[in-house]
């Protein structure tokens, strides 16, 4: 069953990462292709930034650009072709490798909000363990799948956290008094009571993301 993923990355070193920090009020998005190449590092961006001087002289210090190219440029916005450095984190490779797709990517805060189209939760979590192992930090914001259209929404909850949640509200853990305790609930799952607490402060920041945060950002725009 596939699914459509919502996530924000970041890293020191993402593609354009150095750029993002250093140029106030810059907007990059990334121009949909079909470039199926896992190993591709040449990509085109739609930058936007009223002085394509000082955006120029920052691509040229980025340590994430090897080289550009303008394509063309009205309206305080240009398209670029930005050939990356061996050394920029990208997530477009293991994307492709589990057979998804990157179907819109746009810069937010210091990082990039990434839209994905990928066959199914095990392709998601791919590309979380291959984030952790690089030290990208990955944000779940939302994951829906397909086949409800959008109805099943399990804000940005893999599985294991959806389980953890449920199990100790409907054990009482978030009663008040707690009906059962952090241990009691973790044996009954079979985990460490470190790895249950973990699993729901994930949880519980992954829901915060996917609704109040979401929410307030979606309003300010």
């Amino acid at each position: 069953m596939s699914i459509t993923a919502k996530v924000h990355i970041e890293h020191d070193r993402l593609a354009l990462a150095p750029t993002l920090r250093t140029l106030d009020g810059v907007q990059i998005r990334v121009i949909m292709q079909t470039n199926t190449d896992p190993g591709a590092t040449v990509f085109p961006f739609f930058i936007e930034y009223d002085d394509p001087e000082e955006l120029h002289r920052m691509l040229d210090e980025d340590p994430t650009v090897e080289s550009y190219e303008l394509v063309d440029r009205t309206d305080g916005a240009g398209i670029y072709y930005l050939e990356h450095t061996p050394e920029t984190k990208l997530i477009s490779s293991v994307v492709t490798e589990v057979n998804g797709f990157l179907v819109h990517t746009e810069t937010k805060g210091n990082g990039w909000l990434v839209r994905l189209l990928l066959p199914d939760k095990a392709a998601l979590n791919t590309i979380w363990e291959y984030a952790n192992e690089n030290g990208i930090s990955l944000d779940i914001i939302e994951i829906y799948s397909n086949d409800d259209a959008g109805t099943e929404t399990s804000y940005g909850l893999t599985d294991e956290q959806e389980a953890a949640l449920t199990t100790a509200y409907e054990r009482g853990y978030f009663g008040e008094p707690r009906d059962i305790s952090l241990s009691e609930v973790a044996r009954e799952m079979g985990l460490s009571s470190t790895a249950m607490s973990g699993r729901l402060r994930r949880g519980m920041r992954n829901l915060v993301a996917a609704t109040i945060v979401e929410r307030e950002t979606e309003d300010e725009e």
